[in-house]
């Protein structure tokens, strides 16, 4: 047989079995190596890729996600495992794969495209069609192989957007009509920030019957909730304060939280907080541990101190690895969505059948006869605390859980997320010293990981050295941890390295009051916490303390023009949004305290500090036993004793709200 007969014989029954791979394959990417295999001819974002874009005279496929995304899974599966739809794409686009989490400046300069023409948010898989030249025609999220209800199938929208693509004046018209959407400037609201401002918009965006924000579908908005704390501790508003705890209470004991094993998943679909979206995300239990260990001290219920605990030992079963974190576990396995987190009422009723409380933990569950999900329960404590016989209960659902498999897990090592647990784990130290070691431990290893010759990293996998440099978020997160560290063991070195990476980060991501996600300085961050506590904002107040714990005025400076500056865009006409950087106002506004005394009496007094109820106060250890509380200009109180200088703080909050 002729010898290119043969090669092309190969080629063809390698394609059909899908053996061959596409350029996805030399990844380093979770998500992307999950779409090696298909038969779309998938590219990585590169500049190269643009250039044979504009040779090939081709429209450009980019498809956003993320490597436990469920719809992007469903979209996968419909349709880039389907050849007759890879075959549209391989004649007539050039496509290209983009991972959110390593790429997550080019996310959000889509998302912001897509929310400002589509008028709401967006969300992944985020699906564009763009020009070589890089101007997008067509934007939209998941898209099914044929037409629904809902959306234009990908079986007709390849072929008409590919017509558009070669009518010029018709694609001239597209292009217009989305830039002209981006271009309308956001009403911001000149509304002065005060408390009973705030504590209006709580009141009114807060949802009194569930608990959380909204009357949708509910998110667990860390840095929302942390404001909400914030502004009831000042104005003394005990009604806010309920609510708050109201809200602690519905995501710790309904479907929110994963009562066999620990944690948080991302969001609930309903609004009761009843059924989630089953992933698990290393950033939701960071920020939860800490709010939760918050919440513990200010309320000392056992509950939320169990939360904390069972969070921290899900994380290190589950994510740990030689003392750094993977990124997340998937909603599916078996590529059924809930399936490892789900039981039967067979199952449920196994694991029930010798507990002397049986009747108490029915009640409180309130199941219903064909399940609350696909025809399967997922646990809802309908009560005020947990039942009793709990822990039992729940011994025997973890032996039905061991005989499952466990969701895909993304293995990557993300800075910035490793570096919120780490603040979490020395915030929850205060509830368990063990965890002050295991903070530590992460903190080296991160360190020793991810800061090499002086450059910080933003990923990479286990095994391998890091090739991605730093991004905004790693270093704000990083001097986050680090600031958390000092406050636990009160070691110099740790605002030594926080001051190095504020500076390296100044260098590398601000320019004229801005600070940008990438050292690029072309795409700026979200301010309103969209996901998680954004960026930019926590990086003011990073600054706003850094500046008091090493008496920088050089960084005070700092802080106040970038708050000057963010402010101008802040939007609080019908909610509170943005909490981080209104948290940072706040600072700036009451006035940011730091409590002084030796390394000893502040360890010592570290829960009683803890519980004091003005939240905008830092610790530094000095050589004196004596007690001082501090501005950045002047030394305003002394005592000998804890309980003296706690009367000062109690007297400087008068003084400083009553201003």
């Amino acid at each position: 047989m002729n010898f290119q007969y043969v090669t092309v014989f190969l080629i063809i029954f390698l394609y059909n079995t899908q053996i061959l791979s596409n350029e996805l394959q030399f990844s380093t990417s979770p998500y992307l190596l999950q779409h090696a295999d298909n038969p779309v001819d998938w590219h990585e974002w590169s500049d190269d890729i643009f250039k044979e874009a504009k040779e090939k005279n081709k429209p450009i496929f980019l498809s956003i996600g993320y490597a436990t995304c469920h719809w992007c899974h469903v979209m996968e599966k419909e349709s880039f495992e389907n050849k007759k739809i890879a075959s549209l794409l391989n004649r007539n686009f050039i496509s290209i794969k983009v991972d959110r989490e390593r790429l997550p400046q080019l996310d959000m300069k889509y998302q912001k495209i897509y929310e400002t023409f589509k008028g709401r948010r967006g969300g992944w898989p985020l699906s564009l069609f763009l020009t070589p030249e890089g101007e997008v025609f067509y934007i939209t999220t998941y898209i099914p192989p044929k037409k629904r209800s809902y959306a234009e199938g990908m079986d007709t929208l390849l072929p008409r957007l590919t017509k558009l693509y070669y009518n010029k004046d018709a694609l001239t018209k597209e292009i217009s009509r989305i830039k002209k959407s981006t271009k309308r400037k956001k009403e911001v609201s000149r509304e002065r920030i005060t408390l009973n401002m705030l504590t209006q918009k709580f009141e009114n965006e807060f949802d009194t019957i569930y608990g959380g924000f909204g009357r949708g579908k509910k998110f667990p908005e860390a840095s929302k909730l942390a404001l909400m704390l914030d502004v009831a501790q000042l104005g003394h508003n005990n009604g806010l304060r309920e609510d708050a705890f109201l809200m602690f209470d519905a995501m710790a004991l309904r479907g929110l939280y994963d009562h066999v094993d620990g944690g948080f998943f991302r969001y609930c679909v309903d609004a009761a907080w009843e059924i989630p979206h089953f992933e698990k995300m290393l950033y939701n239990q960071a920020e939860l541990i800490s709010l939760y260990t918050r919440a513990y001290v200010l309320s000392q219920k056992p509950l939320y101190k169990k939360v904390v605990l069972e969070s921290v030992t899900m994380a290190a079963q589950r994510f740990e690895r030689d003392g750094l974190f993977w990124s997340a576990s998937d909603a599916d396995s078996k590529a059924e969505e809930g399936r490892y987190y789900t039981f039967t009422m067979q199952e449920i009723s196994k694991a029930l059948q010798n507990n002397p409380h049986k009747e108490e933990i029915l009640s409180a569950l309130d199941m219903f006869d064909n399940g609350n999900f696909h025809s399967k329960e997922h646990l809802n404590f309908f009560s005020e605390r947990r039942p009793k016989g709990f822990e039992k209960f729940i011994q025997e659902l973890r032996k039905i859980r061991k005989k499952r498999s466990f969701p895909f897990i993304d293995k990557k090592i993300n800075t910035a997320w490793n570096a919120m647990m780490i603040e979490a784990l020395f915030k929850a130290s205060i509830l368990d010293k063990t965890l002050q070691n295991r903070a530590e431990k992460s903190l080296n290893a991160l360190q020793k990981r991810m800061f090499i010759h002086g450059e910080l990293y933003h990923q990479t996998l286990m095994g391998k050295l890091p090739t991605q440099k730093g991004l905004l978020e790693d270093y704000a997160y990083f001097i986050a941890a680090l600031l958390s560290a000092y406050e636990v063991e009160y070691k110099s070195k740790y605002l030594d390295f926080a001051a190095y990476l504020l500076l390296e980060a100044k260098k590398k991501f601000y320019r004229d009051g801005l600070w940008y996600m990438s050292a690029a300085k072309s795409v700026r961050g979200d301010l309103r916490d969209k996901y998680y506590t954004s960026a930019e904002a926590k990086m003011v107040q990073n600054i706003i303390k850094l500046s008091l714990l090493k008496s920088s005025f050089s960084f005070e400076s700092l802080a106040q023009k970038s708050l000057n500056t963010f402010l101008k865009e802040l939007s609080l006409k019908k909610k509170v949004e943005a909490p981080a950087l209104i948290r940072a106002y706040l600072m700036q506004k009451y006035g940011i305290v730091v409590l002084k005394s030796s390394q000893k009496n502040l360890k010592r007094e570290s829960l009683a500090i803890a519980k004091l109820s003005y939240p905008y106060l830092v610790t530094k250890a000095t050589y004196y036993d004596d007690y001082m509380l501090c501005s950045m200009r002047q030394c305003f109180a002394k005592a000998k004793s804890f309980e003296n200088i706690a009367k000062s703080v109690v007297e400087y909050e008068k003084y400083t709200l009553g201003k």
